[in-house]
């Protein structure tokens, strides 16, 4: 179990030095819980989702 976690939280830093929303030099990356990382990941999606703020396209 610790080490799927483990491979978890690997990615997730992977993927967000990769998006630019961290450096890979920041040491405080690897003191994140995993639970930080993915709320992190999570916020930069939205942020950064074609439709922003404004959530899916709707006809009227």
């Amino acid at each position: 179990m610790r080490n799927n976690e483990e491979k978890e939280r690997q990615k997730l830093i992977n993927k967000l030095i990769f998006l630019n929303v961290y450096n890979k030099d920041d040491e405080q990356l690897d003191k994140l819980p995993l639970a930080k990382l993915k709320y992190e990941y999570r916020r930069f999606k939205v942020q950064n989702h074609p439709h922003g703020e404004f959530g899916s396209i709707q006809w009227v």
